[in-house]
């Protein structure tokens, strides 16, 4: 039989965000495939736990999905890591999914800490409904024509950015968006977590006083939904009723 590949998600900052079952799965596999193994090594210290490592990244990603699909395939389960939270999330490890799967291989999430949902949900925004877009590209024409693929989206935006380009994201999507709100969360689950909420306009008048450190995600209001109405009929009236 085939082993499983066990898509394990990891603290994005506090430990005690790691739940039993991702301590469980790390202990119990033959490999954990992890983004980088020093970072990885020091989590399963914490955890008492003594799986070997591999290293699994970007820049490696052909050759170790070659030699895990081989001890997937005679039997050993692996799991794959990122440095927080879960993998493939703007992180390694979709290449080694898809071939997995295609190999008819059995892919396994274990679910836990996300920047995205944390941000979400202690926002303050439209949680109804969403779109992640991670990083937007550096570079400014590119940036703002991916802006424009969400200004009419009434969804809230999630985007991931460092903090010494945040001045930049924030300026593109003012310029993209106009003055919605948005709110940016900093060192989510950490000692020094802060929630700023506020418009575009407040939130770069802040980074430019108080440039930010640590990860930041940013949540942005979505479109506002335009209403239907007939020309002379209340905003409330959306059809003429039908005579008899």
């Amino acid at each position: 039989m085939p082993g499983t590949l066990y898509i394990v998600s990891t603290p994005i900052g506090n430990l005690e965000d790691m739940t039993v079952r991702a301590v469980r799965v790390l202990k119990e596999v033959g490999v954990i495939a992890a983004e980088d193994t020093r970072h990885t090594k020091q989590l399963c210290t914490h955890f008492g736990i003594h799986t070997s490592l591999t290293s699994y990244h970007d820049f490696n990603k052909e050759e170790k999905t070659a030699v895990l699909l081989e001890r997937l395939q005679a039997g050993t389960d692996v799991a794959l890591v990122s440095d927080a939270g879960t993998p493939v999330v703007s992180d390694p490890g979709f290449f080694l999914i898809t071939r997995a799967i295609e190999a008819g291989i059995r892919v396994v999430p274990v679910p836990g800490p996300s920047a995205v949902l944390a941000a979400l949900a202690g926002s303050g925004l439209p949680t109804d409904s969403f779109r992640f877009e991670g990083f937007l590209p550096r570079k400014e024409g590119p940036r703002a024509k991916r802006i424009t693929r969400f200004r009419e989206d009434p969804a809230s935006v999630i985007l991931f950015e460092s903090p010494h380009r945040i001045d930049k994201l924030l300026a593109s999507l003012l310029a993209g968006l106009g003055n919605r709100r948005a709110v940016l969360a900093r060192e989510l689950t950490k000692h020094y977590e802060e929630f700023h909420r506020g418009t575009l306009e407040e939130l770069i008048a802040l980074v430019r006083s108080r440039p930010p450190k640590g990860e930041i995600t940013l949540v942005v209001e979505g479109a506002a939904k335009r209403r239907r109405s007939e020309p002379g009929k209340d905003a409330g009236q959306d059809h003429e009723r039908e005579e008899d």
